[in-house]
């Protein structure tokens, strides 16, 4: 039995060896030889624009601990507190693949069905969906109304992140479906809202959002008064969920990241609970800013700079003169990676660009049914 398995085994290697198999095994040590090749070429390059890069975001950093410390100290922030060249951007060759590796498999982004499932298992609940896409539109606009938003800054912010036509349930990468299309995120509704961000809200507010659909229950009775009860008793439970790690955003990225974690997101798609987690998102900037001091209201393209960049770093933006705008570079308002990712914020390299090139497609999105429509019920 032995001596048939090394028999075997010899006329394999000598099947491999015959020069007819000579042609493949020189086009593999090819293949190797070529990515070997491209991957020293690649590394070189990139340690030599890290070489620049580190020392520039190094001082990015420097400079806004720097403008932070002056604020605290009611000290006036100067043009000089910025880092006014531009980023080192990385023009050498790509990572060459590895064609002999095992492609690393694509990372799963959870959906609106993987949302609703896990509603349903972990907390018993199914978010009760609007009539209509109208009727949510009324009624995220009288949640945004109440909580101090303009019609213009609803209507405008709703265009830039949903397209200005998006429906209360799209997702980020899905909003025209197509054979093969995938999320590119978990953002969800108007105002996009990540995982995340609903479970960063929860915990900040979620006992006020408690509250308000009490309130709505004392306003009911029979069925729709028990269907409310029920959910505010999975409210609760999602808010106490949420609560459930540190309060902070590395820590609510990764409760997102959980299956549990996709649960309080199905919360985006109720009538009830919706409006108000949508509405928060902008309403958090808009304190912000008036917790700082800034008592102007702020437009609707400032706002989104708010959204895009934290309310930290937005704020740093929508509070700095308008001939300063035109010469600081967007790169100080964002951490590396978020910048070196986002080719908007590298094409408009200065405040000035970055906001006059969000304006410019508010105007264009404003223009679509979904935010006329919008703009009607406000």
């Amino acid at each position: 039995m032995r001596r048939s398995i090394r028999n075997s085994f010899a006329c394999l290697i000598a099947v491999l060896l015959w020069p007819g198999h000579a042609p493949a095994r020189v086009a593999g040590e090819a293949a190797i030889a070529t990515y070997q090749r491209k991957l020293a070429d690649y590394t070189a390059a990139r340690e030599a624009f890290e070489a620049k890069a580190a020392p520039y975001w190094n001082s990015i950093s420097d400079k806004r601990r720097l403008r932070i410390a002056k604020r605290r100290n009611n000290e006036p922030i100067a043009l000089d507190d910025y880092v006014l060249s531009q980023p080192p951007l990385y023009t050498g060759p790509p990572r060459p693949a590895d064609t002999l590796a095992p492609a690393p498999p694509r990372k799963a982004i959870p959906v609106v069905a993987d949302f609703l499932a896990s509603a349903q298992e972990h907390f018993d609940f199914t978010p009760e969906r609007p009539k209509s896409e109208i009727d949510f539109k009324r009624a995220y606009a009288c949640t945004a109304s109440a909580a101090g938003l303009t019609r213009e800054q609803a209507v405008r912010v709703y265009g830039f992140e949903a397209g200005g036509n998006g429906k209360y349930d799209v997702q980020a990468g899905l909003e025209n479906p197509k054979p093969g299309a995938r999320a590119i995120s978990t953002a969800l509704g108007y105002n996009q809202l990540l995982t995340a961000n609903t479970i960063d809200i929860l915990s900040e507010h979620g006992e006020r959002f408690v509250a308000a659909l009490k309130s709505k229950a004392a306003q009911l009775s029979g069925p729709q008064k028990q269907a409310m009860e029920r959910k505010i008793d999975a409210l609760r439970r999602m808010v106490i969920f949420c609560r459930s790690v540190p309060y902070a955003w590395s820590e609510h990225v990764k409760l997102g990241e959980t299956k549990k974690g996709f649960a309080p997101h199905a919360l985006n798609l109720d009538i009830d609970v919706g409006p108000l987690l949508q509405t928060q998102k902008l309403a958090n900037s808009v304190i912000h800013a008036r917790r700082k001091g800034h008592t102007m209201p702020l437009t609707a393209a400032e706002l989104e700079m708010m959204n895009l960049t934290g309310d930290g770093n937005g704020f740093d933006m929508v509070t700095m003169p308008l001939a300063m705008r035109a010469q600081a570079p967007t790169s100080n308002f964002f951490q590396r990676g978020g910048y070196e990712r986002n080719p908007v914020a590298i094409r408009n390299d200065t405040v000035a660009n970055l906001l006059a090139a969000t304006d410019a497609v508010m105007d264009r999105e404003v223009k679509q049914p979904g935010a006329r429509e919008l703009a009607g019920v406000f």
